[in-house]
């Protein structure tokens, strides 16, 4: 078994039942690191191998790609609604808290920056940009298990790898994935990583061993 699978399911065993959907917490305490240079500072998006255990909500301003978007996309905003959302403020705020992604075409993310920048960029959901000539089936499926993670003030990382529904090995697969992945960005790799959890929201914390 692995360090992380055993780790998952130590966790599980301290957490009491609960009548909600608990989220699994994975955190990182980073060392030797000097956040007050931008270059240490990390903000990045991770697609999570098993998902997030709840699909996020996706939302594609399109064009040309409109009708293929339609087929999967739990919204689409046509280059011809653009201007009028961004009249209805209201409307437009509630796109925003209703969504968790938003994908835009190359061609309309001018228009999207001028007319939705403001109350979309305020909340972090700036569109990502479509490249042209690509499928965007995979773009949305990929969006919907994406996590962000972040690391700015506080040398202290966390991520959502899953929810309390998921089997053990995939919150444990998610797990290992952010752990390598943030071996392989942090400027000195693991000697930059201190200690490592994983916990249910409303469980105990399971540490991980790192070195």
């Amino acid at each position: 078994m692995s360090e992380f699978l055993e780790k998952v399911k130590e966790a599980r065993s301290k957490a009491k039942p609960r009548k909600f959907m608990q989220t699994w917490d994975f955190s990182v305490n980073v060392k030797n690191l000097d956040l007050k240079k931008p270059e240490n500072r990390l903000n990045a998006e991770f697609v999570l191998p098993e998902g997030r255990g709840k699909d996020l909500k996706v939302a594609v301003i399109a064009d040309s790609l409109a009708a293929e978007a339609r087929k999967i996309a739990d919204l689409v905003i046509t280059k011809e609604e653009i201007e009028e959302i961004a009249k209805n403020r209201k409307r437009l705020k509630k796109i925003a808290n209703d969504y968790d992604r938003f994908l835009g075409e190359a061609s309309v993310m001018p228009m999207v920056g001028k007319s939705f920048g403001m109350v979309l960029g305020q909340k972090g959901k700036m569109p990502k940009p479509i490249p042209p000539k690509i499928r965007i089936e995979p773009l949305i499926e990929a969006a919907r298990r994406t996590v962000k993670i972040s690391l700015k003030e506080s040398p202290v990382i966390h991520v959502s790898v899953g929810t309390d529904s998921m089997p053990d090995e995939k919150v444990a697969a998610n797990a290992e994935a952010v752990f390598n992945f943030l071996k392989e960005r942090l400027p000195k790799g693991r000697n930059n990583i201190k200690s490592a959890f994983i916990k249910l929201s409303m469980g105990s914390p399971a540490k991980i061993r790192v070195d």
